[in-house]
């Protein structure tokens, strides 16, 4: 029987899982769906980015409270507002109260998950293992987030194939689903509530917990970050799933099947690609492995935005995706290792929030970019912005090595 630290882990893990299964799902079919429900680009964007901003709103709740109320039960609750995200999509609310809902309910398009919790179990996750398994241990959660993000993804064309084999009503097929993704949110919010104490922050004789237990040098590093963090995911803003998948699906015709089974394809690079970063990280330092993987991962998507064909796109957008997320692990260690243990979850929140607040700025004028300036503008955009990053990132950060590097 797992004990200890093990069994954290193994709750953790599970609870991630099944949350970036609905993630994965989501990101594929959000905006489909909204389009067949009669809702503009527009409209689409807003949705998207509402839960962004909703997000955002919900990791400053973390950043600031979560180790004060318990991480545990902070988790829990943020599962139960993710879950009645999930069905407020069934009931197909006017456009104004559905953007308002989205907000509250965390409505993730991105279709990798970027939520509070995600924040906060990145604080967590590292108090569980010790600094030369933090990156590899990072590492199998983010191939846990894809993986389960590739079978949601593969989930997303159950609709389509239950209308087509037993004729069954595509909207209630759709309901259906969204009902599945709000239960599995539920369930990791109690197998959160299983975790042991070892996992919430000690308050020591004379210690402040939250904002006001942070050195002045950890908060100068950590805003230094996130403002490169921001460009990243400002960039990132323009390439949520869910408006990818939209503009496969208009741009070329690719429906909802043959999207579920590309963005199936599209996590299962993501997921392998941990395991090679945090190959490579040890061999060639952190840092060097978010900058050397991310910047051709930006020249691919620029090209997929210009190619006119349909399999040239794929081919390119796969290219991007088997190395995009190679920064993900890396970045996470990065920032748990230059800070202290009881830094983490303001370091985590902070870094979070900067890059869900980008997020939900790109995303709310996404939308307008593809209707008003050209259908491919995000793209092109949002690749251009991520190689500024990463020239700005390498600059500021290859001298500031983890521990596990200064030798």
């Amino acid at each position: 029987m797992l004990t200890g630290p093990r069994r954290d882990l193994t709750l953790l893990y599970a609870s991630a899982w099944v949350r970036s299964f609905s993630i994965g799902l989501l990101g594929v079919v959000l905006g489909v769906f909204l389009f067949r429900e009669g809702f503009s680009s527009v409209t689409i964007g807003l949705v998207i980015a509402a839960g962004l901003a909703g997000a955002a709103t919900g990791t400053v709740f973390v950043t600031l409270w979560a180790d004060r109320l318990g991480r545990r039960r902070t988790l829990f609750v943020l599962s139960l507002l993710t879950a009645l995200g999930l069905v407020v999509l069934i009931f197909h609310p006017a456009a104004p109260i559905l953007v308002a809902l989205a907000f509250v309910g965390m409505i993730n398009g991105m279709g990798t998950d970027r939520s509070p919790a995600f924040a906060l179990e990145q604080a967590v996750l590292p108090g569980l293992m010790s600094d030369q398994r933090r990156t590899w241990g990072l590492a199998w959660y983010s191939v846990l987030l894809d993986g389960g993000g590739a079978l949601g993804a593969l989930a997303a064309g159950l609709p389509r194939l239950a209308q087509r084999i037993w004729g069954a009503d595509l909207g209630s097929a759709y309901h259906a689903m969204f009902w599945g993704c709000a239960a599995l949110n539920i369930l990791g919010g109690v197998l959160a509530l299983f975790l042991s104490q070892e996992v919430e922050v000690v308050r020591s004789a004379g210690a402040q917990l939250g904002v006001k237990g942070v050195s002045a040098e950890t908060k100068s590093t950590v805003f230094r970050l996130s403002s490169l963090f921001a460009l990243d995911s400002f960039g990132g803003g323009f390439l949520t799933d869910a408006l990818v998948a939209y503009w496969f699906f208009r741009r070329f015709g690719i429906a909802e099947g043959q999207l579920a089974v590309l963005f199936f394809a599209v996590h299962i690079l993501n997921a392998l690609s941990h395991l090679g970063a945090a190959w490579l990280a040890k061999r060639i330092g952190l840092v060097k492995t978010m900058v050397f993987t991310h910047l051709p991962s930006s020249i691919f998507l620029i090209a997929a935005s210009l190619v006119p064909s349909a399999r040239w796109a794929v081919v390119l957008f796969l290219l991007r995706e088997s190395l995009v997320e190679m920064d993900v692990p890396t970045r996470q260690s990065y920032v748990a290792a230059v800070v202290q243990p009881n830094e983490r979850t303001f370091a985590s929140g902070v870094t979070n929030l900067t890059r869900n607040l980008s997020w939900a700025t790109a995303s709310s004028v996404a939308g307008f970019l593809m209707q008003r300036l050209a259908f491919s503008a995000p793209l092109f955009l949002g690749g251009g912005l991520k190689i500024i990053y990463d020239i700005l990132l390498w600059r500021a950060f290859r001298h500031l090595k983890p521990p596990e590097e200064r030798t």
